[in-house]
């Protein structure tokens, strides 16, 4: 019998799911859904999931005053696809809007102090902003935390109040300028949905994501 030192660690038990791709958009989805989160806002530096690895890297300092008041994060496997792109154009009556490449992005709001991102959560979404960056649709979700003692019991963003949608606009809307910049903004917010659209948007991303990631493994498979 071999002893406990001499058995190898399984690594299929060992290894770290990708969060994007490993982690299961939640059985509940599209009314409740899991997120990963990658920024708190204590944090003073912009963390971001490295597409490739799986990991959670510093993007960039916070080169100004802006903090991200919730916390933020995506939900994974979704993508801001053609389906995404196609919705944002409808409802703003704009042409050639197209998804930004990336998982849903969401902000989730909880009473309680959470120290660290690197973890999933489970939220459900009560709304969102949809953002136009570059003439690219990045609908920021907004959700609460499920069982959250304050937050918990709201169930659309009529709920909200106006400060704290205006300070969730006005994060969004000026992280990225630069000081004394000629350079007009290209970052704007067209409209604040409610819960509904939310999970519409929650549904046409993981549409989206089985378009881009499912079909790719589907016809890289060997025949049978």
């Amino acid at each position: 019998m071999k002893k406990k030192s001499d058995l190898k660690p399984d690594r299929a038990i060992h290894s770290k799911a990708h969060p994007w791709h490993g982690v299961s958009i939640g059985a509940g989805s599209p009314s409740t859904v899991n997120a990963y989160i990658e920024m708190v806002p204590t944090d003073t530096v912009k963390y971001e999931i490295d597409k490739v690895s799986g990991h959670l890297k510093i993007d960039r300092p916070q080169t100004y005053s802006n903090f991200c008041p919730t916390l933020y994060g995506f939900i994974p496997q979704t993508y801001s696809g053609d389906r995404v792109g196609e919705r944002c154009s409808r409802q703003t009556n704009r042409k050639n809007i197209r998804g930004d490449d990336d998982p849903i992005d969401i902000c989730v709001l909880t009473e309680r102090p959470v120290t660290h991102g690197d973890i999933l959560v489970t939220v459900i979404p009560i709304g969102g902003l949809r953002l136009i960056d570059h003439g690219e649709a990045d609908d920021k979700l907004i959700a609460v935390l499920e069982n959250d003692s304050l937050f918990g019991e709201w169930k659309d963003i009529s709920d909200c109040s106006f400060k704290l949608l205006d300070r969730l606009k006005h994060y969004f809307l000026t992280y990225k300028q630069i000081p004394n910049s000629s350079d007009l903004p290209k970052v704007e917010i067209a409209e604040v949905y409610g819960a509904e659209e939310a999970r519409t948007i929650i549904q046409l991303a993981s549409e989206d994501y089985n378009d881009k990631f499912r079909s790719r493994e589907t016809s890289s498979s060997p025949a049978s």
